[in-house]
């Protein structure tokens, strides 16, 4: 069920929105590979009605499964969004649709929760990537020019003739 306020009920005095709102109806619509989302949003807000609008502010939290765009190795990462305000205006050009009375919150945060994403996910920030691969000889240094050195891909490019 989406996240739902009441604006009846925000007449008399603000609400406090406690609890967990599954992934599924958050509604995002991944198209990364590196980030998956299995943990519900932990949300903590206070609704207010002021003149025309409504102010939301509080928590938001949504821990992501990740894989290491360098190592990829598999981690979660918390999204977190501890001063997270909002303002929906009730009237004008970009109100927010009202009905019977209810606002729906969940595309606000949906929202600010996919701007939230790691771009390019990292499990530590100093990570190098996957180990070089080791071959059974050991590989001894040479100097350039040498002509034991292994030919490079540039090397065979220049080769071909066109």
């Amino acid at each position: 069920m989406p996240l739902r306020v009441n604006l009846r009920h925000l007449e008399e005095h603000e609400l406090r929105l406690q609890g967990e709102l599954p992934v599924a109806e958050l509604d995002l619509e991944l198209r990364d590979d590196m980030c998956r989302t299995e943990k519900p949003l932990h949300y903590n807000i206070e609704v207010q009605e002021l003149e025309n609008e409504l102010l939301l502010q509080g928590e938001l939290r949504l821990v992501l499964t990740c894989e290491c765009v360098r190592c990829l190795k598999s981690f979660e990462h918390a999204l977190d969004l501890k001063h997270w305000t909002r303002l929906l205006p009730l009237d004008g050009e970009e109100k927010t649709p009202v009905d019977n009375d209810c606002v729906d919150l969940t595309p606000y945060l949906r929202e600010d929760i996919l701007l939230e994403f790691p771009q390019h996910p990292l499990c530590e920030t100093d990570c190098r990537g996957l180990p070089a691969k080791q071959t059974g000889k050991a590989k001894k240094a040479t100097k350039p020019g040498d002509s034991s050195e292994e030919p490079s891909a540039w090397a065979e490019l220049n080769k071909l003739k066109f």
